[in-house]
């Protein structure tokens, strides 16, 4: 499923005009997006979790030669999903 069809969803199920679809899904992933950015959870209650974690630097291999290397520290997305996600899912 990508964009468009969240947006087709919309449209044909809830009767939404397709620009306004456009603008809803579009403020719905900005919103997500800007709130990720300043370092926020985002929770949506039967959906899941959005997290942005932080790792610390660490040592690590190159796998071709072998060589020790510092893998820099980083934010990482991650993202937990409810258990009626879960459910749904098996």
């Amino acid at each position: 499923m990508v964009k468009s069809d969240i947006v087709n969803y919309i449209y044909e199920k809830i009767g939404y005009q397709r620009k306004l679809a456009v603008v809803s899904v579009e403020e719905i992933l900005n919103v997500i997006k800007e709130t990720l950015e300043a370092e926020k959870n985002v929770q949506i209650v039967g959906f899941g979790r959005f997290n942005v974690k932080k790792k610390k630097e660490r040592i690590g291999r190159d796998p071709t030669t072998g060589e020790e290397i510092v893998i820099s520290s980083r934010k990482v997305l991650s993202f937990k999903p409810s258990r009626y996600l879960k459910e749904a899912v098996k």
